[in-house]
């Protein structure tokens, strides 16, 4: 039913709204009273927010600076998706970078935490932003920030969006350890590992799966309307049923988890009897190309 529902055109929109609005509501009602920063260029400008209200004495009250500076620092980042990734998809990105930066220009920051625990809020706060940045990529779309690096480095290297945020994060941090202290890089690198994790966890296309279709059907026409329906390469085995006795065939495909529901509504079109095996989380190398969206 999810995955069905993320290949309707409009519902992945409101996903990608609906998304931007609980990530804005957990960074600002969560982490940001705890003194924490946010993981990619969102947390650099939460950074250079805090130095320009601290060290020059420059604030903006009833309005969070750090989401006005987000969208301008995602202007040229738009400009290298809209090279690289497609303009089907910058589109989608300029919807969720704009309705996340302006949600977290108007959600007001609490005077103080709604959860005491800093620990627990770096876990509550985690899979918030976690689950939102994964259901914005699955939707097609995205927050922007270290989201566009780690999409094209994903497409082009096989690098994850989550591992791509680790290695920015890392060197964030130890710059927050220098300029705050450590316990706000202790915990602020914890929020986000557990949001890097989350984010894996939820973009279905960075999970792959291998499916083993079983079907009765001979010819090319099963294998045509995969390839077409999904893009993907199908290999074709001949086999014999061990109980009936009857020449089957096997087809193999690889694709990601994200793809399922296509792959199953192309066989079944053609097949409705065919037998489905999916293993998720296999390894591939050699020619297999990520789907973004």
């Amino acid at each position: 039913m999810y995955n069905k529902a993320m290949h309707s055109r409009w519902l992945r929109v409101v996903g990608i709204v609906a998304a931007a609005l609980l990530m804005a509501f957990g960074i600002n009602r969560i982490i940001v009273p705890q003194g924490l920063y946010n993981g990619g260029v969102l947390g650099l400008c939460q950074v250079i927010r805090t130095l320009l209200d601290t060290k020059l004495g420059i604030r903006v009250t009833d309005v969070d600076l750090a989401g006005a500076l987000n969208l301008a620092a995602n202007v040229p980042l738009m400009i290298l998706a809209w090279r690289t990734l497609g303009r089907t998809f910058v589109a989608k990105l300029v919807l969720g970078t704009v309705c996340s930066s302006v949600f977290m220009m108007v959600i007001p920051v609490p005077a103080q935490p709604v959860v005491e625990d800093v620990l627990t809020s770096c876990l509550i706060g985690g899979l918030i932003n976690g689950a939102s940045i994964g259901l914005m990529l699955t939707c097609g779309g995205s927050s922007g920030g270290l989201d566009i690096l780690g999409l094209y480095l994903s497409k082009k290297r096989g690098i994850t969006v989550g591992r791509m945020s680790i290695m920015f994060n890392a060197v964030l941090f130890s710059v927050c350890m220098v300029l705050f202290d450590t316990r706000t890089a202790i915990y602020s690198a914890i929020f986000s590992v557990i949001t890097s994790l989350m984010v894996d966890r939820m973009h279905q296309q960075n999970i792959t799966v291998q499916a083993l279709i079983i079907t009765k059907e001979k010819g090319e026409v099963l294998p045509k309307a995969i390839m077409e329906a999904i893009g993907r390469g199908v290999t074709c085995w001949e086999g014999l049923g061990a109980y009936t006795g009857d020449d089957v065939r096997v087809l193999c495909v690889c694709l990601s988890k994200y793809e399922i529901e296509t792959l199953q509504q192309a066989v079944r079109a053609i097949d409705a009897e065919a037998f489905i095996m999916v293993q998720e989380g296999v390894h591939t190398s050699g020619n297999f190309k990520r789907h973004l969206a």
